[in-house]
């Protein structure tokens, strides 16, 4: 027994068999080292392993997916692009055109002189009655490719105005930003600078080559140039040297205002000219709409220049009104437009009559800091004159006060043109030979000679020293 145990101790211990399942396959087939293994395994491609081709070919789809999103964007945006090109007139076609010319000129001067000349040429013109309106209907020149632009336009007139340099900053609007620039030739000019070239920045930017890039006036800012590259989108334009109205109306003046009455009623009477021109000079007519003392830009002889077109509309004259989207600046906006959205150049005489009460009285057309009753330019000044206190309107800035006669012609000019009925308001042309009328009959209390109208006498009554009990209750 004892040599049994010895024997069964020594022995090795039982091994288990393997099973039928055990022994159709190896264990390691779903293990790691057995996915390691086949990866690593050479292939018939030029020996390389099985991982790496797996690599190659992911590579490549990824690859293919790419380029077709490419190819897509780009035709999506080649498609964009067309469209867009047709939202500009043929003349910014031709000027693309010109920018792509490897040999542009260089003497900027010298093209300038001559388009110049060109527009000097004299034309006959057929007589008018001496009160006409200044604004005689003609079809504006054509507009001028601009080939003095360089190839690289974004450059140059960033190079003219330092870079877009803060300090050369002259004005702001929502849409872009005005910087005084210096071309080659040391000629001043004022670059508008676009923000974006999206939405309503890419209206404005059209607009603006439509609706004065063919106008030629001495009261509108002229249009230089323009820039459409990629996406910059600049506007060039004349310098206008001495500020804006607003800054010598409401800006630190001193206690004297430089604004004589005088130099106020050329004022006025250059801002009636350049409407005149837009309403009744021009076919399609073009309605500003945005008529402000903002916008009102003076040289050193205080000539104004109707400036910003950003918001102009077209209107043919086949069509009394358009109907579009409120605009415009509060205050000088109409009623009818600001309720109905209907437009005319009806609205712009109501803004240009609440310019004339501003340029009167040196208020804001609305100035919260002021009493309840006061607050709504033309409510107050309506007010005042029905309670026969015109004289307390005038600015106490002016250094002289004007005669109570042109007073009462230039307010009278003022209410009429912001008639709360917009069938009621005069068209600009009326404007200019009411406000010449008073040149000739208001201005250092003149009396009108024989050869003087009749429709003054009228008016006589209109100008004297007070207005009419009709005229004083109309508004009340």
């Amino acid at each position: 027994m004892a040599a049994q145990r010895r024997l069964l101790a020594e022995a090795p211990p039982h091994q288990p068999h393997p099973s039928r399942h055990q022994q159709g396959a190896p264990s390691s087939v779903w293990s790691a080292g057995y996915l390691n293994g086949w990866l690593s395994q050479r292939t018939a491609v030029f020996g390389l392993r099985l991982w790496v081709l797996i690599g190659i070919a992911v590579g490549a789809a990824i690859v293919l997916v790419l380029v077709l999103v490419f190819v897509c964007l780009s035709r999506r945006r080649r498609r964009r692009d067309d469209l867009a090109s047709n939202l500009y007139p043929a003349d910014t076609k031709i000027l693309k055109q010109h920018l792509q010319q490897p040999t542009p000129p260089k003497d900027i001067q010298e093209i300038v002189r001559r388009q110049q000349r060109q527009q000097q040429t004299p034309t006959p013109t057929p007589p008018q009655p001496r009160h006409a309106t200044t604004a005689a209907r003609a079809t504006p020149p054509p507009l001028p490719t601009l080939p003095w632009l360089m190839p690289s336009p974004p450059l140059n007139l960033e190079e003219a105005t330092d870079g877009l340099a803060e300090e050369n900053v002259i004005g702001e609007g929502g849409y872009g930003i005005v910087y005084k620039g210096t071309l080659q030739n040391s000629a001043m000019v004022a670059v508008k600078n676009l923000l974006n070239n999206r939405g309503q920045a890419e209206k404005e930017f059209k607009v603006e080559v439509e609706a004065i890039g063919r106008v030629r006036h001495k009261n509108l800012v002229r249009l230089l140039g323009y820039c459409v590259e990629g996406a910059y989108r600049m506007l060039v334009y004349e310098y206008v040297d001495n500020g804006n109205l607003d800054q010598w109306l409401h800006g630190d003046v001193g206690e004297v205002s430089p604004l004589t009455w005088e130099v106020r009623m050329n004022i006025i009477l250059g801002t009636a000219k350049g409407l005149a021109y837009l309403h009744e000079g021009l076919e399609p007519k073009v309605v500003h709409r945005d008529i402000k003392s903002s916008n009102i830009l003076l040289d050193q002889q205080w000539n104004a220049k109707v400036s910003d077109f950003g918001l102009a509309k077209l209107l043919c004259s086949e069509r009394s009104y358009v109907t579009t989207r409120v605009m415009g600046t509060f205050g000088y906006v109409a009623p009818e437009y600001a309720s109905t959205g209907m437009l005319n150049e009806r609205s712009d005489v109501y803004s240009f009559g609440v310019l004339i009460m501003e340029i009167i009285t040196g208020r804001s057309p609305v100035d919260y800091t002021r009493a309840p009753g006061e607050v709504n330019l033309v409510e107050w000044l309506k007010t005042m004159v029905a309670e026969r206190k015109a004289e307390e309107v005038v600015d106490p800035k002016l250094p002289e006060k004007p005669s109570p006669k042109a007073l009462k012609r230039a307010l009278l000019v003022a209410l009429r043109c912001v008639d709360p009925d917009g069938h009621k308001r005069p068209k600009m042309g009326h404007v200019i030979h009411m406000l010449e009328m008073d040149d000739l009959l208001c201005r250092d209390d003149k009396k009108p000679g024989r050869d003087a109208p009749q429709t003054s006498d009228r008016h006589s009554s209109r100008d004297g020293g007070n207005f009419s009990k009709r005229e004083n209750q109309r508004y009340r």
